[in-house]
């Protein structure tokens, strides 16, 4: 599983490292993830899910279950 959240598609994205004398070498800024269980009561069933700090404000807000029909529709496979 790669490095991106399963609910807001955050990805890496590409900097730079820039010493004392401005030399600068490419880095990566990995987006805050977790692993979090979650339990489906429609379906009465954990999921894991890898996601950011900011899907889990979201899955808070919304809900779980239509965060997860969400996902479904957009192609994530749960």
């Amino acid at each position: 599983m790669g490095r991106y959240c399963q609910v807001t598609g955050k990805r890496p994205v590409l900097g730079n490292n820039v010493s004392h004398a401005n030399n600068r070498t490419r880095r990566r800024f990995f987006p805050n993830l977790q692993r979090k269980r979650y339990f489906l009561l429609d379906e009465h069933r954990w999921i894991t899910l890898s996601i950011s700090t900011h899907g889990m404000k979201i899955i808070n807000k919304r809900g779980l279950t239509r965060v997860v029909a969400e996902m479904r529709v957009a192609g994530e496979k749960i």
